[in-house]
């Protein structure tokens, strides 16, 4: 990676994710709520405002059985419908060691929720990655359109083992932010959701745990520098 970009751009999918990572000094983001084209057009517009480095930051699905909820990940590579993409190997180390995570991984870029169980197994099986999510794909295509480096960092909100119930998607707002009122509503349809919301609640939010410690390890620009 050669010199230092005039801001990072860290993609989330939810705004409460946004709001851990702008924390950093040079750290500008997205919210992207689920909508990929909207997505990838702000993202469009940062690279032309001069983002110079992009991250994909925030929670995941895992696919492996060895990851249970608030565990962190970090990319070495992401795949999506075919295509691999490699993140930034000096910036994808430097945030390893920071966070102390054993090794780079393999992340899986998905264009819808997961929402059961059997679709975490099978998405595993297929593509040998350890976790998903619906943001990191549209990072890496862009950055590879854009020659510039990118990195994926990710903690696990929901274990293979961990299915979404109805309610918790009713409340994925497009513009990032979680509609309390349709979660509700939802709930009050089908109370029979609210052990399996709790449980997602609880995990969910170990997984911020997870992003905030992340957070305080990297220090400015999510730990990406001049790393020569």
């Amino acid at each position: 990676m050669a010199g230092k970009p005039s801001f990072v751009l860290a993609v989330t999918g939810l705004r409460a994710e946004a709001r851990i990572a702008e924390r950093s000094v040079g750290v500008k983001t997205i919210a992207g709520g689920g909508d990929a084209q909207r997505l990838a057009d702000l993202i469009g517009q940062a690279i032309a405002n001069g983002a110079g480095a992009l991250v994909s930051f925030g929670i995941a699905a895992g696919l492996s059985p060895t990851l249970a909820a608030g565990s962190c990940v970090v990319a070495g590579k992401v795949v999506h419908e075919g295509k691999s993409y490699a993140t930034d190997s000096d910036w994808s180390v430097a945030i390893k060691q920071a966070v102390g995570v054993a090794e780079l991984v393999t992340i899986a870029g998905v264009d819808h929720v997961l929402q059961s169980q059997a679709e975490k197994a099978a998405l595993y099986a297929k593509s040998g990655a350890v976790a998903a999510d619906m943001e990191s794909h549209i990072v890496a295509r862009l950055a590879a359109k854009h020659g510039l480096p990118f990195a994926v960092l990710r903690a696990i909100a929901d274990p293979v083992s961990r299915a979404i119930p109805t309610a918790a998607l009713a409340g994925m707002g497009t513009d990032g932010h979680v509609k309390i009122g349709a979660v509700l509503l939802s709930l009050a349809g089908n109370p029979a959701q609210l052990p399996a919301l709790l449980h997602l609640a609880a995990d969910t939010r170990q997984a911020f745990r997870t992003l905030l410690r992340c957070h305080d390890l990297l220090g400015p620009r999510l730990g990406c520098r001049d790393l020569g």
